[in-house]
This record gives structure tokens, sequence and C-alpha cells, in this order.
């Protein structure tokens, strides 16, 4: 199953790197920035190649006493146990997308090991440098906006950068357990 994850993101990367490939001029190309991009209550974000490990449909998990709502359970994904963590809750808000269409981002850095619920991956996109802008945009709910490093602008839409490692390492994500 990790493998299918993985070389759909591949698939995707691929895709997208011939999608942006335009503007060449005699062999040179703008530089890019690459990310793996999703959608969380309506809005376009994108995480760092190097912080997503795998995405996956939702698996089976088992539901954890005494824990924050926004932490789903715990599932057993290849002998390795994966904490599922809702990111709508996290930030207190409610996704409207059916259960079967939500996706999840794993993560593993910094000795966690977790997996964030999105509304959507669609995979790596490819962003030329020179349309970042350092703030993320207006419409960014207070409460994700900690978590953000900028935006790229692209066909009409921005991708807010969205710092999963300053995330896991948010005192409030990692302790899940209610006291």
């Amino acid at each position: 199953m990790a493998a299918r994850g993985f070389l759909k993101l591949l698939e995707y990367a691929e895709r997208s790197r011939h999608a942006t490939a335009t503007g060449k001029d005699q062999g040179q190309t703008d530089e890019v920035w690459s990310g793996v991009s999703f959608r969380l209550m309506g809005l376009n974000f994108l995480a760092r190649m190097g912080e997503v490990v795998e995405v996956l449909s939702i698996p089976r998990y088992t539901v954890v006493p005494g824990v924050q709502p926004w932490m789903r359970g715990v599932s057993n994904v290849r002998g390795r146990l994966l904490p599922i963590m809702d990111l709508p809750v996290f930030f207190e808000m409610e996704s409207k997308i059916a259960e079967s269409h939500r996706r999840i981002l794993v993560v593993d850095m910094y000795e966690v090991f977790s997996g964030m619920v999105v509304d959507e991956v669609q995979g790596v996109q490819h962003f030329p440098v020179k349309n970042y802008a350092a703030e993320p945009v207006d419409r960014v709910p207070e409460s994700v906006r900690p978590y953000l490093e900028g935006a790229f602008w692209k066909e009409g839409h921005y991708w807010n950068v969205f710092n999963m490692s300053r995330l896991i390492q948010e005192p409030r994500f990692v302790q899940a357990s209610v006291a």
C-alpha cells in the first residue's frame, strides 16, 4: 500500500514537472519550489517535499480514550502505530468533505510519526520561486497562520506553504492527552 502511495506521488510529480516546463529559453528554466499540495477547509496548501513521506486513504483505526477530539486514534500501518490527527478539528473547524474522499499526509520527522487528515491531496506541485510571497493570503483562519510561511501564486490561485515541522513541534499538538 505504501509503495502505491509513493508511486502515485512520483507520477504526480512527473506530470506536474511536464506541465510547468513552460517558458524554457535555450534549455534554461526558472528556479522552482516543489511541494505536496492539499486542501483544507476550502483552501490550498503546500507541504515541503521532505515533510510528507506518504499519502494514505484513511485506514481503520482504534479510538483512544482520554485524548483531544482532534486525535482520531491509532492505526497499524505496516507494523508501526500511526497516530491519526484530524487537522480541521485541531484548528477548531469542521470538514464538509465526505470521509471516503479525505486523505492522510504521513509525516516522519523529529521522532514523530503521525498522520494528518486533510480534505484532499492533489499531488506534487511545482512553483516558480519568483511567484513566492512572504505572507500567507488573507482568507487563512487565525488558528492556521502560525504554521504558514508564505504562499505561491499559480494559475489564478494562492497556495499557502504549511510548515508540518512547526506543527509537530507545537506543544498543544504533541500533548494529545486530555489533562
